[in-house]
């Protein structure tokens, strides 16, 4: 990447104090864009679902690596949970979504509330492993609550074969005026085809391991016993494990990587699979090459930017991202390593500026926790609009989740100290209620910013991405007005 007219900032830059330039280009279309990343997690988009309890569950991995990238189970998730996401995880079908399945016995008021679970918006009804029906929150509206599902679902129900092409499921759904469908292999249910699902499933390439199956990532903290809890993490069966503390530049982060590095090396020589470790958080180049001395094969960089996170208004501790994801991303490059790009995006244009900057891939949080795939449950405002609790990951409630099993008296204490946001309402756009309307946006943004740079892969746009500085003015003036002025 190079400043536009060889200017050097004299501070430090935020995303918004940016802009690309447009290069000449032969790239003509977006699809000739590859954004498979090179940090060795297999995904073939560059982005990473954040390590945050209200956004980064088993739906919310499942979904995000069936697109291409990854998600990261946090920290204070029990280790047993952990290892039980992982297998459904790596169960799920790599092109299907999976279904809600609810028995004909079920009442309407408990199917309800397992719906929103997914974004395809039903749930097929199944008893002894045979699909009899599907219900849709449009068959339970003004019904009975305590009536059950067998009396509401649909049975004039339209199934589709396995193993067709993304073209002919499109194409049957369309002619049968139908969202969606069980797909079945034999009497089987194996998944849930709808006609998004069917374009996506052309353009995206799933993210997997060597054996075929969806990837996910796990996070480890630097307190207690690191390697007993990495070494279960690593035999769960996890593609890339996180050493995950706010401060990564200090004495505990460089005691544990070394810890999580043998205990890698060792799962390596039994099983012949390298997974990498990702530790972080730091924003220097200092902080950088020191973790990757550690053991670290990529580096988490970001203090601060993250929509839940006070950290800088509390403590005067940070720095804007931009300028950190650069410096980061040149140090770790000069070692052969690589750096995640962690908070402060909130619009495709960020994503595209993070690896512009070097990034190998970019982490998102709470743009990702209003969707139908983060964990919590669907609640509605006063107004009616639909909405989910996020919260910060230093956060009191985080703390208080993470301190469980502390005594009452500790536990008390450390929840004195917080520098996150412990409740925010997240409401899902009517318009793009899943994480994958999201990833659909944002890898539009992404492939067009690569057509403008002539870049064809991610380590061409970062050669090729010129970059010029802004006022807010400027930055006010390339955000669309939503009504006449």
């Amino acid at each position: 990447m190079e400043f536009l007219n060889g200017l050097q900032p004299s501070h430090d830059l935020t995303y918004n104090d940016v802009f690309m330039v447009p290069r000449r280009s032969d790239v003509v279309s977006r699809f000739d864009v590859d954004l498979a990343t090179a940090d060795g997690t297999g995904t073939t988009l560059p982005l990473v679902v954040s390590n945050m309890t209200a956004i980064s569950g088993r739906r919310m991995a499942e979904t995000i690596a069936r697109r291409g990238g990854i998600a990261i189970i946090p920290q204070d998730i029990p280790i047993d949970v952990v290892a039980s996401t992982v297998r459904r995880v790596k169960a799920a079908h790599t092109i299907y979504d999976t279904p809600v399945t609810v028995p004909s016995s079920m009442t309407v008021g408990e199917a309800l509330s397992l719906i929103p679970k997914r974004a395809h918006g039903a749930a097929v009804v199944v008893d002894d492993g045979k699909p009899l029906g599907v219900v849709t929150e449009r068959d339970g509206a003004e019904v009975d609550r305590f009536a059950q599902v067998h009396e509401v679902m649909d049975t004039d129900m339209f199934t589709l074969d396995a193993g067709l092409e993304p073209r002919a499921y499109f194409e049957a759904l369309a002619s049968q005026h139908r969202p969606l469908a069980p797909v079945l292999d034999g009497d089987s249910l194996v998944g849930v085809v709808t006609r998004k699902g069917a374009l996506r499933s052309s353009i995206y390439t799933p993210a997997t391991d060597p054996d075929g199956h969806l990837v996910i990532g796990a996070a480890v903290g630097i307190n207690g016993d690191v390697r007993a809890k990495a070494r279960a993490l690593l035999e769960s069966g996890i593609d890339v494990i996180v050493v995950d503390t706010a401060h990564g530049h200090q004495v505990k982060m460089a005691d544990a990587l070394p810890v999580v590095r043998e205990e890698r090396d060792a799962f390596e020589t039994r099983s012949g699979r390298r997974i990498p470790i990702a530790a972080g958080n730091i924003v220097s180049a200092d902080g950088t090459l020191e973790l990757v001395e550690a053991g670290a094969d990529i580096v988490k960089v970001g203090v601060g930017p993250g929509a839940m996170c006070t950290t800088r208004m509390m403590t005067g501790v940070g720095r804007p991202q931009f300028s950190a994801v650069l410096e980061c991303a040149a140090a770790a490059r000069s070692v052969g390593a690589h750096v995640w790009a962690d908070g402060g995006v909130r619009y495709p244009r960020d994503v595209a500026l993070a690896l512009a900057g070097g990034a190998a891939s970019v982490m998102i949080g709470s743009w990702f926790a209003g969707t139908h795939e983060s964990p919590g449950d669907l609640k509605f405002g006063p107004d009616g609009r639909p909405y989910k609790e996020s919260f910060g990951m230093a956060s009191s409630r985080a703390v208080a989740n993470r301190t469980r099993d502390a005594a009452g008296f500790e536990k008390a204490r450390m929840a004195l100290f917080e520098e996150g946001i412990s409740t925010s309402r997240m409401f899902l756009d009517p318009e793009n209620p899943g994480v994958e309307d999201l990833v659909d946006q944002i890898t539009a943004g992404v492939r067009s910013s690569f057509t403008y740079a002539g870049a064809r892969s991610l380590p061409e746009f970062a050669d090729r991405a010129v970059v010029g500085l802004q006022s807010s003015a400027g930055y006010d003036e390339g955000r669309p007005l939503h009504a006449s002025w």
